[in-house]
């Protein structure tokens, strides 16, 4: 602000600098010296040009005051002609005149402000006067200063410490890093910016420099080219412009190298994401989601192929190869190696891997699971409350998905009490699937070639389960449906989501109704029924009601005979307690289980249902004695009933431990009843760390460790079983040993899982097959169902077992097995050391009266 030490300054000025006319006209009008207010302009080289010329002769600086310097016109010279001296000065008078008028002006505008500045000045003198007498009279203004003196404000305002700065650039440093990290593309952003600034600083700069010889455009072009040519700086000339395109061109080698840089490691950062596949996006539909990774993946995804293989074969495929989509939270990499090595033979499938989070509903909408085909969630854990609960999660994260109502999804959980739960979730189409195998290793180590009956019914090239809706036929009685189809062995009715294995033979056909039969995959052509009767090819009538009755008749006359004979057969009333029939007991055994897992709980409960009172179980583990009995208290299951448990602490690989365990399971027995002794070697927890192939290794030489000790002891034993993974090691065990059997129950129970994913209906009769309280597979003596020297044919035995209340599904001859056999009407020739493949709810002997 300028500052004036006199409202009104004037300028005296000399009579020869005054004196602009040489008239002694004007001299008389003028004064000799005059005063000019000047106190906030300057006044120029003022001249006046009428006809004439004038010039100013010098420049005079003046001091009005210390702070103000006025720089006026002292000399001028003005020519005049004589004809136009009068009218000259005049002219010049007037405008003397306008000048001294807007001076005038100028320095009243001048005095209104400075007095509105002084007054505002003391206003504020005024205010801050009374504010501070007022606070220090106020009672209890000044209670803590005892001189009654308002205390002064302490305000910092210094400029801040090196450190802070240092801070603060240290902050912002972490805080774009930070960005950077987030996304690579911020530096490239930085870059432009940065490249951009550096140009239109340069531009500029020439510009300056250039002046009006190149236009603003160019010098920005000129800028911009010695940036992206280093080269263009050689070519200017001046030392000034040679350091400004010096500076551009090394920036602009600096900013290629980075942005190459960037766009590198942003293109590496994509390629990641990619290959972790968690923010693509997938675009398949009719494909089928396994969440999870685990060992029973391999046979899963081998399922999965053999029944792609038959449906491209039956003509019922979508497609030429069925998309198989992988989640799971394992890195994609360690995914797509575990794919390779399980895809090299699978033809029919193409497998495609995504590295995500299986609880989030993102994961899950990304993976377009609400297209999806089926979805099935294997277990990761070994620990059964975290398969039950990492399944509840993501069956939760699958719930806000749209259209999910019509997408199965097949859950395997532990519990039965977690299946019930999951089927409550509403607006999703859940499948739990009880993982049985301890129950199940149970089943086949008491029941020598089980196992491959049921990888019989699970193989798709073989003969399986199979569910078909026979409209046409409703309204004839179960008794001729059983007796009609030739190709295939009808096992029950499915009528209202229920699976019924032993319906009346009076039981009425519905046409929701559908048939549960063992045959090969139909795909589109359902099995037909055929009778004795003749007919011509092509010839419909075959399936008519009228037709098929009559059929049935003639059959019931023919089979007369045999009718009359099985009406003294005694049919097996129902129990619900026992595994065996009411009138007798289970048997009595000895059973030498070889490892411990928590799972081996139900295993026991599964021997309680089939062994009768007096059994033992001896355990031989090296677990300790307090994990075990944690896991009988977290099971919190009942009161075993039939057997006795005994624990042993020791390793079952070591030879002497194992042979002083048979010895005093031998000696505790009584000499005088021969009791049978079972020896069954299942995967330790402890083996299954780390390689899985580790436990069958382990129990595969525990198994043929004590065999050897068992023959050197003299010791019979009526089975020697081992629990395995890996099917072929099994094999090759049982090429060298024949006595030895081996189970892959984790197989198994994988087939299940798939079979359920492509028909969720046979969910239910997996179910009640594999379940102790239901119908199961059994291999039972066929003296059971004929006499010696009778030569029956399938047809026969089936009447007689469905009498007993039991479905004939095949026979075992010469250790060979025969499942579905055709035809049915022809006699086997079977021996009474051969065997009969039914299924039952009962396991103990029937006797038959003839």
């Amino acid at each position: 602000m300028l500052q004036l030490y006199s409202l009104r300054p004037w300028i005296s000025t000399r009579n020869s600098e005054s004196d602009l006319f040489s008239s002694s006209k004007r001299k008389s009008r003028l004064h000799s010296n005059r005063r000019v207010p000047i106190s906030t302009f300057n006044l120029h080289n003022f001249a006046v040009e009428r006809r004439g010329n004038c010039m100013s002769s010098g420049i005079i600086w003046r001091k009005l005051d210390p702070s103000m310097k006025i720089k006026i016109s002292s000399k001028v010279k003005c020519n005049f002609s004589p004809m136009n001296s009068k009218n000259c000065s005049q002219d010049c008078g007037a405008k003397l005149l306008m000048a001294s008028l807007c001076s005038h002006l100028v320095v009243k505008l001048i005095q209104l402000n400075s007095m509105n500045a002084v007054m505002e000045l003391v206003r504020k003198s005024f205010y801050h006067t009374v504010r501070t007498m007022g606070a220090s009279n106020l009672p209890f203004a000044c209670m803590s200063n005892s001189l009654g003196k308002p205390t002064p404000l302490q305000l910092d305002v210094s400029l801040p410490s090196f450190q802070d700065i240092r801070w603060s650039f240290a902050r912002l440093v972490y805080l774009f890093n930070i960005q950077l990290e987030r996304n690579v593309a911020t530096f490239f952003i930085v870059l432009l910016v940065a490249c951009f600034s550096f140009v239109i600083i340069g531009g500029f700069l020439f510009f300056k420099l250039r002046g009006s010889s190149q236009s603003l455009e160019d010098c920005f072009w000129e800028a911009w080219a010695c940036l992206c040519s280093s080269s263009t700086h050689l070519k200017q000339r001046t030392r000034i412009e040679r350091v400004i395109g010096f500076v551009l061109a090394i920036w602009g080698i600096l900013f290629y190298s980075r942005l190459l840089s960037t766009m590198t490691e942003q293109f590496r950062n994509n390629m990641y994401r990619l290959r972790e596949g968690a923010q693509m996006q997938v675009l398949e539909t009719d494909h089928i989601i396994i969440c999870g990774v685990n060992s029973r993946l391999s046979f899963v995804l081998k399922q999965l192929n053999k029944y792609h293989e038959f449906a491209v074969r039956l003509g019922t495929a979508t497609a030429r190869r069925q998309r198989i989509l992988l989640l799971s939270d394992l890195p994609r990499k360690q995914m797509d190696k575990v794919a390779d090595n399980i895809a090299k033979d699978l033809n029919h499938i193409d497998i495609l891997t995504k590295s995500c989070s299986l609880s989030l509903t993102k994961s899950f909408e990304r993976a377009a699971a609400n297209k999806a085909r089926a979805i099935i969630i294997l277990p990761t854990k070994e620990d059964r409350y975290e398969v039950d609960s990492d399944a509840f999660l993501s069956v939760l994260a699958l719930q806000p998905l749209p259209l999910m109502a019509s997408v199965p999804t097949i859950v395997e959980v532990s519990s039965s009490n977690t299946c019930e739960l999951l089927k409550s979730i509403s607006g999703l189409k859940v499948e739990p699937v009880e993982n049985v195998a301890s129950k199940l290793f149970v089943q086949c180590s008491r029941q020598k070639g089980l196992i491959k009956i049921y990888k019989h019914l699970l193989n798709y090239r073989k003969n399986v389960f199979n569910l078909c809706n026979f409209p046409h036929l409703a309204g004839l009685s179960y008794k001729e449906l059983r007796r009609g189809f030739q190709e295939a062995v009808v096992c029950g009715l499915y009528r209202n989501g229920r699976v019924c294995f032993h319906p009346n033979d009076a039981e009425i056909l519905e046409e929701a109704d559908k048939v549960l039969f063992i045959g090969p995959v139909h795909g589109t052509k359902k099995p037909q029924l055929s009778y004795p009767h003749v007919f011509e090819e092509n010839d419909d009538s075959i399936n008519n009601v009228e037709t098929i009755k009559q059929n049935s008749e003639f059959l019931n006359g023919a089979l007369g005979a045999t009718r009359e004979r099985l009406k003294n057969i005694v049919k097996r009333p129902k129990i619900s307690d026992s595994k065996a029939p009411d009138w007798c007991v289970g048997p009595t055994e000895r059973v030498l289980v070889l490892g411990w897992r928590p799972d081996v709980v139900e295993m026991i409960e599964e021997y309680d249902n089939y062994l009768g009172p007096g059994s033992v179980l001896e355990i031989l583990s090296d677990v300790p004695l307090d994990a075990r009995l944690k896991a009988f208290k977290l099971a919190g299951h009942g009161k075993l009933k039939n057997i006795r448990v005994s624990h042993r602490v020791g390793n079952p690989m070591e030879y002497n431990t194992l042979e002083e365990t048979i010895i005093n399971i031998q000696k505790s027995s009584k000499k005088e009843v021969d009791i049978p002794f079972s020896i069954a070697v299942i995967s330790d927890k402890e083996w299954k760390v780390g390689d899985p192939s580790r436990a069958d290794k382990n129990s595969a030489y525990s198994l043929l460790l004590a065999e050897s000790i068992c023959g050197k002891l003299g010791v019979k034993v009526q089975n020697l079983v081992a629990e395995v993974v890996d099917s072929k090691l099994g094999k090759q065990i049982t090429r060298i040993r024949p006595s030895l059997t081996y189970i892959a129950a984790e197989e198994v129970m994988s087939l299940v899982t798939a079979q359920v994913a492509e028909n969720v209906e046979l969910n239910d009769v997996w179910k009640d097959i594999l379940n102790a309280e239901g119908d199961e597979i059994y291999v039972k003596d066929i003296s059971f169902y004929m006499k010696q020297g009778e030569n029956a044919s399938f047809y026969e035995l089936s009447e007689r077992a469905n009498l007993r209340r039991e479905i004939a599904i095949g026979y075992v001859k010469n250790n060979k097995k025969f499942i579905n056999p055709i035809p049915k009407l022809e006699p086997l020739s079977l021996e009474l050391n051969d065997s009969l493949i039914v299924i039952s709810e009962l396991e103990g002997e029937q006797p038959v009266v003839m």
